[in-house]
């Protein structure tokens, strides 16, 4: 993944040299993560009012044979980072950094229906975030399965599984990469996708994001 510009799409609240070193030193930062290969990352739109400074980043799981829409996506797998950032520092933040993260991912009916797939999920981005040694804090979240059956003339799978998963933590430093590095893996992972450089050998043993 080649580092983003983030001059393009969405700029960062505020646009102007009001804006304090480090936050322009972390957004910088977010743009040199490597992700895996299979992952689009591109700036969107910022919140404006959590925060006298933000920037936020969409994420989606591309197809190969499918275009790129990390906004407001309707794919099977995409999700957003947000930084948020009060120089005066926050009392719940415990910080000055925020990081807020949502994942959305379809899912299979057998692991919908795990009773232990909320605390899975979340294992996967506590353990993504202490692999990586950045100092954080303030962790909390949620993680909901829900399951939709599709009745009349609509379009779409009649019964759908999704995994949703909202988080936010507070980064300790301005080096965001692997803050980046580990959202994207969890959304790898909620997408069912194997490790980069592996590849399927049976076509029966794709997961239903490896089918074309």
């Amino acid at each position: 993944m080649t580092p983003l510009d983030i001059r393009d799409g969405a700029a960062p609240t505020g646009g102007t040299p009001r804006e304090p070193a480090s936050f322009r030193a972390a957004v910088d930062a977010m743009g040199t993560a490597t992700v895996h290969p299979r992952i689009e990352l591109a700036p969107i739109r910022p919140p404006q009012r959590l925060a006298p400074f933000s920037y936020a980043l969409g994420a989606e799981v591309v197809h190969p044979d499918s275009p790129v829409v990390p906004t407001d996506s309707e794919g099977d797998a995409f999700g957003r980072l947000i930084l948020l950032h009060d120089p005066d520092g926050d009392e719940a933040w415990h910080g000055v950094f925020r990081l807020v993260a949502y994942i959305q991912a379809d899912i299979d009916a057998a692991l919908a229906a795990d009773p232990l797939l909320p605390e899975v999920a979340w294992s996967w981005l506590v353990d993504s975030l202490e692999s990586r040694g950045e100092p954080f804090t303030a962790l909390g979240g949620t993680v909901t399965a829900t399951s939709s059956v599709r009745y009349g003339d609509i379009a779409g799978p009649p019964r759908a599984h999704q995994l949703e998963l909202r988080a936010s933590w507070t980064a300790m430093n301005t080096e965001m990469r692997r803050h980046v590095e580990a959202f994207c893996e969890v959304l790898a992972f909620a997408a069912g996708l194997p490790p980069a450089g592996i590849t399927h050998l049976r076509p029966d043993s794709y997961t239903h994001t490896d089918r074309p």
